[in-house]
């Protein structure tokens, strides 16, 4: 048998069907079009599920395609195993209402044998137990033995997935040899092991499941044929995997190159080296068909293999960019079946140098964090990492998912999945607009890393919102990416987007949870808006923002200037928190720790972690304290000191925060924080609190957002406009307001109950006649009956009306309001006793209203948005328990 190349192979099967009257298509694009079940296309027959359904009609009856598919459910297997690979190329024809069993299997059998030159005693073919039309084409047509057919079951041999379409399956297993065997003497066709390897799948679509186990032959049979390739290329070039046909080798001679590690030397590398051979070719073909890199969606799934990728090739000792280098390598050994890929070199190659260089400016500082993470979980003795801690990877310096989770398996620990996804849902909550302006701070590495380490930033604004300073750098924003800070220039002119660093600033930098202040910065010819104060590595404070007029150059003495009253704003809600949390932890008790916050001028929002909701009498004692000690005066009091001394006094810590020697204590009365941000003079300056709302944000963390000073007289002139406006709307004066409320809510009431009464009378109407309709079934009476214009409450009522009349039996009502089905099933027990079951027998009926719903034996009800079903329902209600007495 001639060892046909991967690219041979792929011709082959294409040229090979088209002679049998196929249309050859090109593989479709990796991203679905109009189909939101998958993110990725994943399987040949993914993109032509259409004509499948019968949504689209096909070119040709007759189909053949080579389709790119990527697969991430076992990435974490990929590497470890010879098996597993996130990239593969699916061949597959495919019949629409055209060819069946006797065609498909002919043609899969004289392809393998005939056209590829496989060894027929080699060959064994699989079917699915009940599929005696299957086992006689193969037996009598093809004459394969008996004892050489094996019957397998549902979860091997019968396609299916929920409702629709489905039907059995036949396999092709070759027989690699004892080599790969695992030696036992049960060793056969279905072994777990690499001996009888799974080459091709014919899968007859000739059902339809209707979702409830219910099978019905198809009026249009379809063939849906799975092989692939690289598995095809492994039995005819009778290699050991994957990685070994020709294509694959390529790669991994490239990456042995590039490493100076040849494959199948070390067990350890050699999982490195696999990984890195499989993820550069879905990274290449992701790019190919216009994926980018991105933290979320497809853009994701591209940027955790690629990263994946390179930080195996740093395990392997590549110390710069390799990646594209390897892509070169992909698109050479497969341009011949995807054109497209030569096409977008320049593209592919630029995408996949731009991301590694991203992932190696961050991934050094991201390893350190992680090393001492680990370093720390072996010290207390523990195997998990917070899953906040993962998610600061992630979002920080790039660190996918996958990658820390892989780490972290490598050294025996694991992470909180819990964790991690609730970090990530605060953080699209609370920390999406940051983000936008803020990637400066260290998500890509910019141009802010090349700063002079030595510069620093002296904050002078605990006593002051005006200083002069000098300016020690300047960054420039590129115009074309808002979030790329690209440049270090000596001088920004008039327009210019960029940050102001000077030696000492009264501007406070956003960090600890209070927000950072604006303003202006000047000098003598020129003015620059400050619209953000932001914490930069080193100890530096940025001032972003735009040159309004003039210009701004290294050296230059400025005047910086902060918002004065957005600063006190902001202090009085900074200072409120603190007696917040004093507050919350009297009323609620020791338990409540800080779990985040945000002080602005505008609001405050403080965190805590607490198992229930605030009662409303626990809320006014809350404020109540808050309140007495504004009013007490009390003197805000800061101190530097080392951390050991704080503790001492009794300070409280930010929940998960981490210090340094010295630390920063503010004293409100019995108040006493660590605390590097701004205050007010004395708690008086904070004049009124008023708590807005309390929820929850996730499981032990409760959410309490207030306001302070004018925004709380502000809040109550609003609340009594809108007070007069109600009092306006009931036509009485705000004094009456409570009263006319009253007399409203009884009216109401007592309207609703007449309502709820006429209703009742007319259902009960429609029922004079009723027990004429009672039928018997098996002796178990029925009266299946239904109304209009009744709800479910009225419904239930009249369900206990007619079960009185009926006595023993079983009751089916059903009702249509406002374009909605309601239905109740009530049996009696002597029917229950004799087989009958509410329960089931509204799962079935509920169906037919297009619902849903369930019960207990005696008694059940369900809803449905379609009732124009209910007079199948009635017509139903028989057959359904007639089923179950027998």
């Amino acid at each position: 048998m001639k060892k046909y190349g991967v690219n041979e192979l792929r011709e082959m099967y294409l040229d090979y069907f088209e002679r049998q009257g196929h249309l050859r298509l090109k593989s479709f694009s990796l991203v679905p079009e109009n189909d939101k079940s998958v993110l990725i296309i994943n399987a040949g027959m993914t993109p032509l599920k259409p004509y499948f359904t019968g949504q689209e009609i096909p070119p040709r009856r007759r189909i053949c395609t080579c389709q790119k598919c990527i697969r991430t459910g076992d990435i974490e297997n990929v590497g470890k195993t010879q098996r597993h690979g996130t990239f593969f190329e699916m061949l597959g024809n495919f019949s629409f209402g055209d060819y069946f069993k006797k065609e498909a299997i002919h043609w899969s059998w004289e392809f393998l044998t005939k056209e590829v030159g496989l060894d027929p005693d080699r060959l064994y073919p699989s079917i699915y137990l009940d599929d005696d039309e299957a086992f006689d084409i193969w037996h009598n047509q093809e004459g394969i033995p008996e004892e050489r057919i094996f019957r397998f079951g549902k979860d091997d041999n019968f396609w299916e997935h929920g409702a629709g379409p489905c039907g059995p399956s036949s396999e092709i297993y070759y027989d690699r040899g004892e080599k790969y065997g695992c030696g036992k003497p049960t060793c056969t066709v279905g072994c777990d092991c690499d001996r009888y390897m799974e080459v091709w799948n014919n899968v007859f679509t000739q059902f339809n499941n209707d979702g409830r186990g219910n099978y019905e032959t198809l009026a249009q049979k379809n063939i849906d044929t799975g092989m692939g390739l690289e598995r095809l290329a492994v039995v005819v070039q009778d290699v050991d995997s994957i990685f070994d046909i020709d294509t694959l080798h390529t790669l991994t001679e490239h990456v042995g190159e590039i490493t100076g590690v040849k494959y199948k030397t070390d067990e350890t590398k050699d999982i490195s080296i696999r990984i890195i051979t499989d993820h550069i070719r879905s990274v290449t073909f992701m790019i190919s068909d216009g994926i980018m890199p991105s933290n979320n969606g497809r853009g994701y799934v591209l940027r955790r293999l690629l990263r994946r990728a390179a930080r195996h090739g740093r395990l392997l000792g590549v110390k710069g960019t390799f990646l594209a280098d390897l892509a070169s390598t992909v698109i050479e050994t497969s341009r011949d079946g995807y054109p497209e890929l030569e096409e977008k070199k320049t593209m592919i190659l630029a995408v996949i140098t731009e991301e590694e260089n991203k992932f190696n400016r961050t991934i050094d500082t991201g390893l350190s964090l992680l090393q001492a993470e680990m370093d720390e979980l072996r010290k207390t003795g523990r195997t998990e990492l917070a899953g906040e801690d993962a998610f600061r990877l992630y979002d920080t310096y790039g660190f996918p998912k996958d990658l820390t989770e892989e780490i972290l398996s490598e050294n025996g620990f694991t992470f909180s999945e819990t964790g991690f996804e609730e970090a990530m849902e605060n953080q699209k909550k609370t920390a999406r607009e940051a983000r936008k302006g803020s990637n400066y701070m260290g998500k890509d590495a910019s141009a802010f890393d090349d700063i002079d380490p030595s510069l620093t930033s002296r904050f002078t604004g605990y006593d002051r919102t005006e200083d002069e300073s000098k300016i020690s750098a300047l960054v420039s924003k590129d115009v074309e990416d808002a979030s790329d800070y690209g440049t270090l220039p000596e001088t920004l002119e008039e327009g210019e987007t960029g940050c102001i660093i000077t030696e000492e600033t009264p501007f406070y930098a956003t960090m600890g949870g209070q927000i950072g202040d604006f303003g202006y910065i000047e000098n003598s010819h020129g003015r620059f808006a400050v619209k953000e104060a932001v914490k930069l590595q080193g100890g530096k404070i940025g001032h972003m923002g735009i040159v309004e007029s003039g210009s701004f150059s290294l050296g230059d003495t400025v005047r910086l200037v902060a918002d004065a009253k957005n600063r006190a704003a902001t202090c009085c809600n900074h200072s409120a928190t603190h007696l917040l949390q004093k507050a919350l932890r009297d009323t609620l008790g020791s338990h409540v720790e800080q779990a985040g916050s945000e002080n602005n001028a505008h609001h405050l929002r403080f965190d805590f972690t607490h198992f229930q909701a605030l009662s409303r009498e626990e809320l006014e004692t809350v404020e109540r304290l808050v309140n007495e000690k504004i009013r007490a005066a009390y003197p805000v009091v800061t101190e530097e000191m080392d951390l050991e001394s704080a503790r001492k006094k009794g300070a409280m810590a930010l929940f998960g925060e981490k210090y340094g020697d010295s630390v920063r204590v503010v004293t409100m009365g019995d108040s006493v924080e660590l605390c590097g941000g701004t205050h007010v003079k004395n708690t008086a300056d904070i004049r009124i609190f008023k708590i807005l709302s309390e929820t929850g944000i996730s499981a032990g963390v409760r959410r309490i957002e207030a306001i302070t000073a004018d925004l709380v007289y502000d809040w109550y002139r609003e609340m009594e406009e809108e007070f007069k406006e109600a009092a306006a709307v009931l036509k009485t004066s705000p004094a009456n307001l409570k009263d006319r409320l009253k007399n409203l809510t009884r009216e109401i009431r007592e309207l609703q109950a007449e309502n709820e009464h006429l209703k009742h009378e007319i259902a009960s109407s429609q029922t004079a006649d009723v027990m004429d309709q009672v039928e018997e079934v098996s002796g178990v009476k029925l009266l299946a009956f239904s109304v209009s214009d009744t709800d479910m409450n009225a419904l239930r009522n009249l369900s206990d009306e007619l079960k009185e009349k009926l006595g023993s039996g079983v009751l089916v009502l059903a009702s249509e309001k406002d374009g909605k089905a309601s239905l109740i099933v009530s049996c009696s027990d002597d029917a229950v006793q004799k087989g009958a079951h509410a329960g089931n027998m509204i799962k079935q009926l509920a169906a037919l209203v297009g619902g849903g719903g369930g019960g207990r034996p005696a008694m059940a009800q369900a809803g449905g948005k379609n009732p124009a079903g209910i007079p199948e329902v009635m017509k139903a209600a028989r057959g359904v328990l007639e089923a179950q007495l027998n």
